[in-house]
């Protein structure tokens, strides 16, 4: 689907943490849709290397960029040299920041605000420098435990969450200052589609439920499920909110959610109805109260009025269309295990 009258056939294009989730799709939408566009892709793909809480340093796989057909570079968004490669070597007109540390359990406190804050804004220099208009990802877990979804109500109660809204303060002061770039912020709320399973643990419980059903279990749902409600967004819907951060009406950082919270035991209950099985849910117990988000959902009034936002897929909508997927991964990366 096209999302704007812009045309970015001979636009460069400069996506970070371009093989992971986000980013992978944000490029083959290009490719897609704007076959004439140059685009980069630089990710610091994952090694061996883990964090302490034992989970990938990075969750980009080279098979979320199979079938793609621009510049793929490794790098890290930490290195100087690297940076300066994208800066000397490069001249881009667009630039989605999706590089970051997205795991809400890191613990590390130092690497994720040297990755997620320090590095963005060396990023955004190089995005001023270039005259290059910047799109990049904030998250909900600005908000933690807050009950209003709206810029100016943060409550982050993780390192993420903090990481996070650090970089939203930083753009808004570069905006405050004047710079002739738009700077958008995107503040995801829960999102899952297709691209993410190489996110492993952290990956959407959608695709969770759904392995685990079609290996024949129960779905594992964390006690009192049904009152945990969260803003599940679908894929397609956070890269339309992408494509149309390239020409806001106004710089500035917007919620890309639903508007309505829906419960994990919903998503259990939706994946079970597609897959045609009716298991007991297996209650365990939660494990992270304290750095839980019990409750979010978006405000989006905002963003539709800056950007003309306006989200297509229901939950229902969202996971029937990613079943299919679901199923092939099973089949190709589970399965064979």
């Amino acid at each position: 689907m096209i999302y704007t009258n812009m045309d970015f056939n001979g636009k460069d294009i400069l996506i970070t943490g371009g093989a992971g989730f986000i980013g992978s799709n944000i490029a083959f939408y290009f490719q897609k849709n704007y076959p004439d566009a140059n685009i980069v892709v630089f990710d610091k793909f994952r090694s061996g290397r883990t964090l302490g809480n034992g989970n990938p340093e990075s969750f980009g796989h080279y098979k979320n960029l199979l079938g793609f057909l621009g510049t793929v570079i490794s790098g890290d968004i930490n290195c100087s040299s690297d940076l300066e490669n994208l800066e000397k070597n490069y001249k881009f007109d667009y630039i989605f920041h999706e590089a970051a540390i997205s795991d809400t359990t890191v613990s590390e406190q130092d690497l994720m605000i040297s990755t997620n804050v320090n590095a963005y804004e060396n990023l955004l220099k190089i995005a001023i420098k270039h005259k290059a208009n910047m799109i990049y990802a904030s998250s909900a877990a600005t908000y933690g435990d807050s009950d209003r979804f709206e810029v100016g109500y943060e409550s982050p109660n993780n390192v993420y969450g903090f990481s996070k809204l650090m970089m939203d303060n930083i753009t808004n002061k570069y905006i405050k200052s004047g710079v002739d770039i738009s700077i958008v912020g995107l503040r995801y709320f829960n999102v899952y589609g297709k691209g993410e399973f190489f996110k492993n643990k952290t990956a959407s419980t959608v695709i969770q439920f759904g392995h685990q059903i079609l290996g024949g279990n129960a779905p594992k749902l964390f006690e009192g499920s049904d009152k945990i409600l969260r803003d599940f967004i679908y894929i397609d819907d956070v890269i339309q909110a992408n494509i149309l951060g390239c020409t806001p009406k106004k710089s500035g950082v917007y919620n890309v959610g639903t508007a309505k919270a829906r419960s994990f035991q919903d998503i259990s209950d939706i994946v079970q109805s597609e897959l045609k099985t009716t298991y007991e849910t297996l209650y365990i117990q939660n494990p992270f109260i304290g750095q839980y988000q019990f409750f979010t959902e978006a405000n989006i009034e905002t963003t539709k009025e800056f950007l003309g936002y306006e989200p297509q897929f229901s939950l229902e909508d969202g996971i029937k269309a990613y079943i299919p997927e679901i199923e092939k991964v099973y089949k190709i990366e589970v399965k064979k295990c």
